[in-house]
Formats: C-alpha cells, sequence, structure tokens
C-alpha cells in the first residue's frame, strides 16, 4: 500500500513536500514515480525515482523545480516542489513497480490514492 501525504494550498512560487510511505512493499526493490492528473487529463509522468535513488528523471515541465529523494531506511518517496506554479496544480500519485520500463503511468502497478496540489496565482 502507498499512501502520499503533504498535498495542499500554495501561492505561485511556494514550495511543497509530498511524501509517499510504503507498507506491505519494501520500496528497496521498487522504482517509485509520482504522477499527476487534472480532470480530462491523462496521468502524466513527474518524475521517476531508482530503487537506489541513484538515477532520477524528470519532466521537462518540472525539470530544476522538482526533486525526487527516497529515504529506503523509512519505506518513503519525497517530492520536494519549488517555485509552483497554477498549472502545476493536480492530484498528485506516487506508484511503484518492481520492473522499469519508462516513467510511463502504464507500466507502474501499485498506486497510492493521490494528494491534492493547488497553486493559487
Amino acid at each position: 500500500q502507498l499512501v502520499e501525504s503533504g498535498g495542499g494550498l500554495v501561492q505561485s512560487g511556494g514550495s511543497l513536500r509530498l511524501s509517499c510511505a510504503a507498507s506491505g512493499i519494501n520500496l528497496d526493490y521498487y522504482v517509485v514515480g509520482w504522477f499527476r492528473q487534472v480532470p480530462g487529463k491523462e496521468r502524466e509522468g513527474v518524475t521517476c525515482i531508482s530503487s537506489s535513488g541513484g538515477s532520477t528523471n524528470y519532466a521537462s515541465s518540472v525539470k530544476g523545480r522538482f526533486i525526487a529523494s527516497r529515504d529506503n531506511a523509512k519505506n518513503t518517496v519525497y517530492l520536494q516542489m519549488h517555485s509552483l506554479r497554477p498549472e502545476d496544480t493536480a492530484v498528485y500519485y506516487c506508484a511503484a513497480d518492481r520492473d522499469y520500463y519508462a516513467c510511463e503511468a502504464t507500466y507502474f502497478g501499485a498506486w497510492g490514492q493521490g494528494t491534492q496540489v493547488t497553486v493559487s496565482s
């Protein structure tokens, strides 16, 4: 089970840190992705982080503003978001899978329930 937390309402230019805590699975062996979705649009890959944390990739829209990290001792993955923009408003999901093909939602099997991030202008 994956549980996201840390979402909320923030002004443009602000920061938030999302957490994704896992139970029942050992994230040491899983690639974790952060995805976001707005109504009427497909779920978009924001970033994916390797099981060791040594490799991450980011969507161009968030590169340089968002940082993914993980603390395997706490079985938790984080998404630090800086310089937030209104277009970052979405429900953010974390997802995990043992195999990695691409940072796309279709390749991830375990999902959290999502946390709302709203950025006001």
